[in-house]
């Protein structure tokens, strides 16, 4: 396992004073960590060295084609002052899923952890402590070759920065407003869906943006193909709770595997819910919201974690879910989720590990 070289700043920054209106990802710390790769040599050169630009060509390979990966975790204080991760892994697993796709050479799943645990035990200190507040992790790899052409890069840039961060959604846990797409299609299964990658989030924004201009939060995303399934929201994978099941759309190569998705229907499991993954349309929710057996809708993701929603726009039609109060199940899924990462009650599946 290559060694890190540390640099550490000589001029850190003032950290927010106000934790409690901290917003989401406008804030960065005094470090960030890089790796190199080069064609014949692997990646190397691992480094932790003050937050700052990265120099690159105008021609490189990124802003021209899009070669570029990410994600996104958070970092957590806990009551005895510990910094946490979770489920750190399971984020580099992924991202070496979207490097495949995106013919980005893989990464040492270990090593990267390693780095991780490292920046997050010199960034300590920017961990926010008020409620509901985390340091939110950006890792990300992007083409640097100085070359316009269209082929898989021979040189890379893997880097990892930090921000705290409150409540992804400004009103908190308040249920959400989703818009139901049907002009847009976001992905297709063969294409890049189930990659975290910019060009799917470049797809999204104007279907966010007509969202918004109509006062939703987000976007809900049906199927590219019959525009009649539904795959997942922007931000966040989505359940639906209808009779006594708890369903979630089926991981068929569209929509992203989310982190917290897996978790959430791990803890569903192992409290005795009877949760299923398979296709669901939005034909199908809007007739049992028309029959009173829609119970709750909740969305699952890293920057929300559990997102209760109370309204569904499909066209002309307004679903009215719960009340707009968020419901029993999504209620006890955060506070198990949230309690499990601030350490205020037992990791009892595992998933925390302590920097």
């Amino acid at each position: 396992m290559q060694e890190i070289k540390i640099c550490l700043t000589k001029n850190p920054k003032a950290k927010p004073t106000d934790t409690n209106n901290l917003g989401f990802g406008k804030i960065f710390s005094d470090h960030m960590f890089l790796m190199n790769y080069d064609k014949g040599q692997g990646w190397h050169d691992a480094r932790i060295i003050p937050y700052g630009p990265i120099l690159m060509e105008p021609s490189s390979m990124c802003l021209h084609y899009g070669q570029e990966v990410f994600e996104g975790l958070k970092a957590y204080k806990t009551a005895s002052g510990k910094a946490v991760l979770f489920r750190p892994e399971k984020n580099m697993e992924r991202l070496n899923n979207s490097n495949e796709r995106i013919c980005i050479p893989k990464i040492d799943v270990d090593f990267c952890v390693e780095a991780l645990k490292k920046l997050v035990e010199i960034e300590k200190d920017w961990i926010p402590e008020s409620e509901g507040t985390s340091l939110y992790l950006r890792p990300f790899i992007f083409a640097v070759d100085p070359v316009i052409g269209v082929h898989p890069a021979s040189h890379y840039i893997f880097c990892i920065i930090c921000s705290p961060v409150g409540a992804y959604y400004p009103s908190g846990l308040d249920p959400v407003k989703i818009y139901v797409e049907q002009n847009y299609v976001r992905a297709v299964r063969g294409g890049l869906g189930f990659a975290k990658t910019a060009a799917n989030y470049a797809a999204s924004l104007k279907a966010q943006d007509e969202a918004e201009s109509q006062s939703y939060a987000q976007v809900l995303w049906l199927d590219g193909v019959e525009r009649k399934y539904i795959e997942e929201v922007g931000t966040m994978n989505v359940f639906f709770i209808i009779d006594d099941e708890i369903i979630t759309p089926a991981l068929q190569g569209s929509i992203l595997p989310g982190i917290t998705r897996m978790s959430a229907i791990e803890l569903l499991g192992s409290w005795g819910y009877n949760v299923v993954e398979r296709r669901i349309s939005i034909d199908e929710v809007a007739q049992a919201y028309d029959e009173g057996r829609l119970k709750e809708c909740f969305g699952t993701g890293t920057a929300a974690v559990i997102s209760p929603v109370g309204e569904l726009k499909w066209g002309d039609k307004k679903m009215i879910i719960n009340n707009m109060q968020i419901g029993e199940i999504s209620q006890k899924l955060y506070d198990n989720m949230t309690g499990i990462q601030w350490g205020k009650i037992p990791d009892t599946m595992g998933w925390i590990t302590e920097v």
